[in-house]
């Protein structure tokens, strides 16, 4: 179990009186319906589809939380519409935790609906926390994914030494001051892999209080190339993944 106690919980609300910018979509899954939002730019106008996952279920982690949500937004601001979706037992997706096994499963399930809909677009795989974790174990698994973005991947806490590295290229955020994954241990985890993922270091907590908006600054900066290599692949689409 995470080292987290009552006042860190990710709060799963903290979004929910905001209006949705998207739709609602229900995902068939592994273990039942899984329950998503799109976020979309007016146009698309990028050959490439986000799906971005949650952190921890057991601790209050849904498709609401800000950093989850903040991906979603920078994302569009490139162009490149965004699904995110609740894990099985969030919310209202069926199911139950199941320590990232399932949850992989889930991914895999939403990655294969988002190909179906948008058949020969890339697909970035982002996550936070626990969702860094999942979509760490699921880049290797589907043929789509151009793209791994991870948020304070908590390697202290699961096992990824057993895992593959990514094939594609990869962004890794953290919080310099990240009470529940510690810096070091993400830096002494990097330095064991075959690849490097370019790194954004920021003056923040695990959950980025007061930093938002340095992140989505930083990863604007640092995304606008991979962007500009995916280039148009088509005309630019009205927005809807359903």
């Amino acid at each position: 179990m995470l080292p987290i106690d009552r006042s860190h919980l990710y709060d799963g609300g903290e979004l929910a009186g905001l209006e949705c910018v998207g739709q609602r979509v229900i995902i068939p899954g592994p273990a039942g319906v899984l329950e998503g939002i799109t976020a979309c730019p007016d146009k698309e106008t990028r050959g490439a589809v986000a799906v971005i996952l949650h952190p921890h279920p057991l601790y209050g982690g849904t498709l609401n939380n800000k950093v989850v949500y903040y991906l979603s937004k920078t994302c569009n601001q490139l162009g490149i519409p965004s699904l995110r979706f609740n894990f099985r037992g969030v919310g209202e997706s069926a199911g139950v935790y199941d320590d990232g096994r399932g949850e992989t499963e889930d991914c895999l399930a939403v990655l294969d609906w988002i190909q179906e809909r948008r058949p020969g677009f890339d697909i970035w795989l982002a996550g936070f926390s626990f969702g860094a974790y999942v979509a760490y174990r699921s880049a290797h698994r589907h043929p789509r994914i151009s793209h791994l973005l991870t948020v304070a991947p908590p390697v202290n806490l699961f096992d990824f030494d057993t895992l593959l590295a990514p094939a594609c290229p990869w962004t890794l955020i953290q919080g310099e001051l990240d009470e529940l994954v510690p810096a070091a241990s993400v830096e002494n985890w990097v330095d064991t892999l075959p690849v490097r993922p370019r790194k954004i270091l920021l003056p923040a907590d695990h959950f980025f209080h007061g930093q938002f908006d340095a992140m989505q600054a930083a990863l604007l900066q640092s995304l606008s190339d991979q962007v500009t290599e995916i280039g148009v692949s088509g005309p630019c689409r009205e927005s809807s993944l359903s």
